[in-house]
């Protein structure tokens, strides 16, 4: 591995989350508890959760029915783009774990747990209720072992 793939990944976690605490940002979202799907790397339900303050909560879980679950979180901020207000930019920091079963015994716990801290940035757009969503997200893995990796995804959520 890149020995400087997580120094790089470190170092644009810390600037995200610097300019997360030091900006003033108002969400721009509708208000309640946004539920959808995301297709990408990983592909899950994606829960948005507000908070109240300036940012809300966004979870992601995945998983592939037998051998592997993940949970993202993330502090998500969000700013309008220009003039529009219903095109933004949000980002924010975040932690994930995820467990993969090694060798599909039942009886017999074998799983691999992988715990890091994370960052996600995208793009959005509302529609009413509906929120469509392109995001990338930096995962650096500090449990198991040190990586570092990214995904992404397209997805939709319904605000109720």
């Amino acid at each position: 591995m890149n020995k400087t793939l997580p120094t790089l990944a470190g170092a644009l976690f810390a600037a995200l989350l610097l300019f997360a605490i030091t900006t003033n940002l108002h969400a721009q979202r509708p208000g309640g508890v946004g539920v959808g799907v995301q297709l990408g790397d990983p592909s899950g339900l994606s829960l948005n959760l507000p908070t109240g303050g300036r940012a809300s909560v966004d979870l992601l879980a995945a998983w592939d029915l037998d051998h592997f679950f993940f949970i993202n979180g993330h502090a998500l901020f969000m700013q309008p783009l220009g003039s529009a207000p219903n095109f933004g930019l949000f980002y924010g920091p975040g932690i994930f774990i995820g467990v993969r079963d090694r060798d599909n015994r039942r009886w017999e716990f074998n799983d691999q747990v992988y715990v890091g801290a994370s960052g996600t940035i995208g793009l959005n757009y509302f529609i009413d209720q509906f929120e469509i969503y392109l995001r990338a997200t930096i995962r650096l893995q500090l449990i198991d072992r040190t990586d570092a990796n990214a995904g992404g995804g397209l997805g939709l959520r319904y605000y109720f």
